[in-house]
Parts: C-alpha cells; sequence; structure tokens
C-alpha cells in the first residue's frame, strides 16, 4: 500500500510539474575592454586598493546631483510627472502587469459554478396527459489544462520578461527624458548668453556710430566710414532677430517636454555658471551592462525570445486535461439538495495533432529566428552604447581643450578691437580695419559661448551613455 501511494503521489507530482521544453536562459558572454577608450587615467575605473570594488562612475550617480542648477532641477521633476512619453511608458508596464497576469492564469484550474431554474409545458401526445415539469439545477465544474510540458511554464517566464522589460523601457525613457530637459535648457541659456553679447555689442557699435557722424560732419572722415559703422549696427540688429526667434522656439521645445502648451520657461544661473567637475569617473564598461536601461530591455527581449521557444516546441506534444463537473438537479426546489438529486461527471482527454501542414515546424522555426534576432539586437545595443560612452569621453576632455583655446581666442580678438579703435581714434587706421577687428571680435565670443555649450552638452551625453538618471533624485 505505501509502495502504490508513492507511486500515486509521484504519478501527480509528475503530472502537475511535468517537464520544461526549450533551452534554459543562459546570458550570451560579452567582450569587454577593461576602461572605455578615451577615459581619463583617473576615472577609468580602477579598483580601490583592498576594497576590491571598482570606482563609482557617473552613472551610479542621481541626477541632481549632476544638475545642480535649482531651476533645472525643478524643471526635471516637472517633466518627470507630467511629460507623455513618461505616461505613455508607464502606461506599457501596466499592460505588461495585466498580460502576465493572463498567461499565468493559464496555469491554473478554471472553475465555475451555475444555478438555473426552468418551468416547462409538455404538450399531450397519445395517452400521455400534457404536464408541466419545473427543473431546479445547482452545480459547479472545473477544468484543468495540465502544464506537462511546460507550455505555460515557459509563456508566463516570457511573459516576466516582458514585464521587466517594459520597466527597464521606462527607465530608459526616463534617462532620455532628463538628458534632453538639461540640453534643451543648457541650449536655452547658451541661446540667452548669445543675445546678452550681442546687445552689447549693438550699443557699443551704436556710440561709435554716433562718434563717425560725428567726425563725417566735421570732415575729418568720408561718408564711407558712415556707412560702414552702419553694417555693423544693422548685423547685429538682425543677429538679435534670428536669436530672439531661437530663443522663442527654444522655450516651445521645453514646454513640450514638460507636456504644457507654447509658453516661456525660467531661468536660473548663466551657463557661464554652470557647476560641472572638470573630469568625470566612467567606471568599468563592464558595469554598465547592469546600469544601462536600453541594454536591460534588450537583455530581457532576449528571456522572452528564448522562453517562446519552449512554448512552441510544447506544440510537438500532447494536451492533456482534466475536466469535473457536480451538483444537484430536481424537479421540486425542497428536494434540490436531497441525495437522489446529486450530479457529477469527470473526464480526462489527450488531444495530439498529427497533421498541421508543417504549422507545428514552422513556429519553432519562427521562434528560434526571433531569438537569434534578440539576441544580436542585443549585443548591437551594447555596441552602441560601448561607442556613445567613448564618444562622450572624448568629446568631454576634447571640448574642454577646445572652449580653454577659444578662451585664449577671444581674449586676443578683445584686445585687437581695443587697439584698433585707439588707432582709429589717433588716426594711423582706418575705418575697416576697425571694423574687422569689431566682426572677429563678436564672432569669439559667440563662438566662446556655443564652445562651453559643448562642453556641458558632451557632460549631459556621457551621463545619459554611462546609464544614468533613471535613479530618483
Amino acid at each position: 500500500m505505501n509502495r502504490a501511494r508513492v507511486a500515486a503521489a509521484g504519478l501527480c507530482l509528475c503530472l502537475v510539474t511535468g517537464c520544461l521544453m526549450g533551452p534554459d536562459y543562459e546570458r550570451p558572454p560579452v567582450d569587454t575592454a577593461g576602461a572605455f577608450r578615451g577615459a581619463p587615467s583617473s576615472a577609468a575605473g580602477k579598483t580601490t586598493p583592498g576594497a576590491g570594488q571598482a570606482s563609482p562612475s557617473l552613472g551610479d550617480v542621481r541626477w541632481s546631483e549632476v544638475f545642480r542648477d535649482p531651476t533645472l532641477q525643478n524643471l526635471i521633476r516637472t517633466a518627470l510627472v507630467q511629460n507623455l512619453d513618461v505616461g505613455i511608458a508607464a502606461a506599457r508596464v501596466v499592460q505588461a502587469e495585466a498580460q502576465l497576469g493572463i498567461t499565468r492564469a493559464d496555469q491554473l484550474p478554471a472553475v465555475s459554478i451555475d444555478a438555473s431554474a426552468s418551468r416547462q409545458r409538455l404538450p399531450a401526445t397519445g395517452a400521455t396527459p400534457a404536464a408541466e415539469v419545473n427543473t431546479w439545477r445547482a452545480a459547479g465544474s472545473a477544468s484543468w489544462q495540465l502544464d506537462f510540458w511546460g507550455k505555460f511554464r515557459r509563456a508566463s517566464e516570457a511573459a516576466r520578461a516582458d514585464l521587466l522589460g517594459a520597466e527597464w523601457g521606462a527607465r530608459a525613457v526616463v534617462t532620455t527624458l532628463v538628458a534632453d530637459m538639461a540640453s534643451s535648457y543648457f541650449q536655452l541659456r547658451e541661446l540667452d548668453l548669445e543675445l546678452d553679447i550681442t546687445r552689447r555689442a549693438v550699443v557699443s557699435r551704436r556710440q561709435s556710430l554716433e562718434l563717425v557722424k560725428l567726425q563725417e560732419r566735421q570732415g575729418t572722415v568720408s561718408m564711407l566710414d558712415v556707412r560702414q559703422a552702419e553694417q555693423l549696427v544693422y548685423v547685429a540688429d538682425q543677429t538679435i532677430v534670428d536669436l530672439e526667434r531661437r530663443i522663442a522656439q527654444q522655450e516651445n521645445a521645453i514646454r513640450v517636454l514638460l507636456g504644457a502648451n507654447p509658453g516661456p520657461v525660467p531661468r536660473g544661473q548663466k551657463l557661464i555658471d554652470q557647476p560641472h567637475d572638470p573630469v568625470v569617473p566612467s567606471g568599468l564598461p563592464s558595469a554598465l551592462l547592469q546600469r544601462r536601461p536600453d541594454i536591460r530591455a534588450a537583455e530581457e527581449r532576449l528571456v522572452a525570445a528564448n522562453a517562446r521557444i519552449g512554448v512552441a516546441r510544447a506544440a510537438y506534444f500532447p494536451d492533456i486535461a482534466l475536466t469535473g463537473s457536480g451538483g444537484f438537479q430536481s424537479s421540486a426546489l425542497a428536494d434540490l439538495l436531497e441525495a437522489p438529486a446529486r450530479l457529477w461527471s469527470a473526464a480526462a482527454s489527450l488531444t495530439q495533432t498529427i497533421f498541421a501542414g508543417g504549422r507545428i515546424r514552422a513556429g519553432v522555426k519562427l521562434s528560434e529566428a526571433q531569438k537569434r534576432e534578440q539576441l544580436l539586437t542585443y549585443r548591437q545595443t551594447i555596441l552602441q552604447a560601448f561607442r556613445e560612452v567613448s564618444d562622450a569621453l572624448v568629446g568631454y576632455g576634447k571640448g574642454q581643450e577646445f572652449r580653454a583655446q577659444q578662451e585664449l581666442l577671444t581674449e586676443s580678438a578683445r584686445d585687437a578691437a581695443r587697439l584698433s579703435d585707439q588707432r582709429y581714434r589717433g588716426g594711423t587706421a582706418s575705418y575697416l580695419e576697425v571694423l574687422d577687428s569689431d566682426t572677429r571680435y563678436l564672432t569669439a565670443e559667440l563662438g566662446l559661448a556655443q564652445a562651453r555649450l559643448g562642453e556641458l552638452l558632451a557632460l549631459v551625453q556621457l551621463y545619459r551613455a554611462l546609464g544614468g538618471g533613471w535613479q530618483s533624485s
């Protein structure tokens, strides 16, 4: 008897658990270098002596510690609440949660109850008189498709991976939003700086124009000098109009990120006052695989595709189902729960597909091809991530060097413009020389503003490439 019980228990366990079709997921090997190309030696993720852990990466830092302008922080917080892309990503996570619940329910029995009452009149037929019959019924039924081959468990595994992928996808949206908001804000402040520079130039050029007009009336210079001075003013005025247009359009772009209608945007610190570290830690490439949201989302899609191979292969094997029902049925309500009114049924079924025109084989082939696609996509995402980090590191380092050279150029152009003005006032230079020096100086100042913007944008790109931004502020 004990042996029979053990055998019966083993049979039940086998029916319930069964086996799993398809391969178990194993993370594919990835060739990672020891450090990112372009990373400074002080920020390449060296291990701390005795600690055995890599130095922290900029991607591990909360965005509020990277972008320290209070106005920019408020804009980012507002965008995280109101941005439509973030809302769409959150809705996709909810959909994936619901789909996981639907898929997981296939592993459990389906139980239902029903109750009915009917009254039927039967006509008279020959010697049988007409009669009225009452029928009272209360019953329950259950059906269970055994997951003997692991089809439903593999489907749940795929749905669970889809949910994790949706969650990482939502984090990727947040990372992109933080980077886009910071970049847009820095671009707006750079345009503001260009506008301030140009307006100062207009004031200076108008003063020069009045001086040249006075000299022309006194006969010391020709009308040509007046016309050249006017050109300087008109060019600067034209630049102001264009900058005002670009500023309004940039504000509208920021408002869209905020999930709001076009309108003005508050300002905080000036572009030249935006704090940022000259050297930032990049960490190790291997850590990027765990931190960057798009890589994690791509891996979860690979996990789901791998699990669906098992779902496709399970179609080769028969479906095993158990069904049963029981209850009471009587012609009188008072007798409904009496023993004679009891009814029940139980059944087991096995369904095996014999011929499907190659559908099952094609389904397996399709799922395997989809896994190969997701594997290649996963590797491509990693390579692209490594490239983006390297490009951002190079851009940030070289951007600092370029900005330093532009500062020297601007200082030289400022001094040249001052000397040209002195020479013109002393009568040893033509106004054409003043015109050329003033133009070069304004161009150098605007170039310096753009160089400062480029440095900040490279920092934003580096932060995003390292997978930063989705951590809570």
